[in-house]
C-alpha cells in the first residue's frame, strides 16, 4: 500500500514523515497555535507514528466496529494544553472514520458550534500545485497593486507566557486498546488483569481467540479511561511476564464513552 501511494505521489519517496507521524505533528502545531492562541513548540508534542500498527489491529478493530487512524490531537482542559500525534481507536460512527485515501480532515468542537468537519485531499500532485500557485497568485497580487502582505495569525510568544502549559503525555487519560500475545494456559488472564488492577487501569471488555496448539493466542482488552503512565508502568510489567510471547500492542481510543 505504501509502495501504492508514492507511485501515485501521495507519499514522498522517503515516507518517514507521513507514516511516523510528523508532518501530522508539524500540522498540528500550527493548527493548534492558531487555535489556543499561543506558541506550541514542536517538542512539546508527543508523537507516534503508524510503524507498530498490524494488520490483526486493524482486523479487531473492525470486529469491534471500529476503525485505526493517525490522529493529531489538541484538547485544552483546567489551563493545560494536550497535543499529541498517536495511531487512535474511534467508532466507526464517529466522523472522523470516513475519512480515507488522499483526504484529511480537520474536527473541530466548540461549546456552542458543536462538532465542525472540514475535508478536502491532502496529498498529490494536483492539489498541491493548486496550494503553491494560490500562494503566488496572492504574492504577485500584493505586488502589482501595492497591497501589504497579510498579518500573521500565528503567535510567537511562548505559550508560558499566555497562561497555558503543555500537559506531559504522562498525565494523560484515555481509554486503551491493549492485544496480549499469550501462552493459552490456565491462570494468564489473572495475572495480566492483576498487573492492570494495581495500575489502576479496569477492563471494560475483552476478547480470547481460540486454541492454538504450542502456540501464543491474542487476548484483547478494552480498558476504561486511564492515566498515560500507568497504562506505560503496566504494559513494562506485563511485557516481561513469562506467560507473554511478545511486547503487548496499544492504541488509544477516542469517541468512546465509559
Amino acid at each position: 500500500m505504501l509502495a501504492e501511494a508514492q507511485a501515485k505521489g501521495y507519499a514522498e519517496a522517503d515516507p518517514t514523515l507521513d507514516v511516523g507521524g510528523v508532518d501530522a505533528a508539524h500540522k498540528l502545531q500550527i493548527l493548534a497555535s492558531l487555535a489556543y492562541n499561543g506558541y506550541v513548540h514542536f517538542p512539546d508534542i508527543h508523537v507516534e507514528g503508524i510503524q507498530k500498527v498490524e494488520a490483526v489491529d486493524v482486523e479487531f478493530a473492525r470486529e469491534l466496529g471500529c476503525r485505526i487512524k493517525l490522529l493529531a490531537i489538541a484538547k485544552e482542559e483546567q489551563g493545560e494544553l494536550e497535543v499529541r500525534v498517536q495511531p487512535t481507536m474511534i467508532p466507526e460512527t464517529h466522523f472522523l472514520a470516513s475519512v480515507g485515501g488522499v483526504y484529511n480532515a480537520v474536527l473541530l468542537r466548540g461549546d456552542s458550534a458543536g462538532s465542525l468537519m472540514f475535508s478536502g485531499r491532502g496529498a498529490g500532485q494536483m492539489p498541491t500545485a493548486s496550494s503553491v500557485v494560490a500562494d503566488v497568485v496572492e504574492i504577485a497580487h500584493n505586488i502589482v497593486f501595492r497591497r501589504p502582505s497579510r498579518a500573521s495569525l500565528l503567535p510567537t510568544a511562548p505559550m508560558a507566557d499566555e497562561g497555558i502549559r503543555i500537559r506531559p503525555i504522562e498525565r494523560i487519560r484515555s481509554r486503551y486498546y491493549v492485544r496480549i500475545m499469550a501462552v493459552d494456559k490456565p491462570g494468564v488472564l489473572s495475572r495480566v488483569s492483576g498487573v492492570l488492577g494495581e495500575h489502576h487501569i479496569s477492563i471494560a471488555t475483552m476478547l480470547q481467540k481460540g486454541r492454538a496448539e504450542q502456540a501464543a493466542v491474542p487476548i484483547v482488552m478494552l480498558t476504561h479511561e486511564a492515566v498515560e503512565g500507568d497504562m506505560q508502568k503496566a504494559l513494562k510489567r506485563i511485557n516481561h511476564l513469562d506467560v507473554v510471547a511478545q511486547d503487548a500492542a496499544v492504541c488509544r481510543m477516542e469517541g468512546i464513552e465509559d
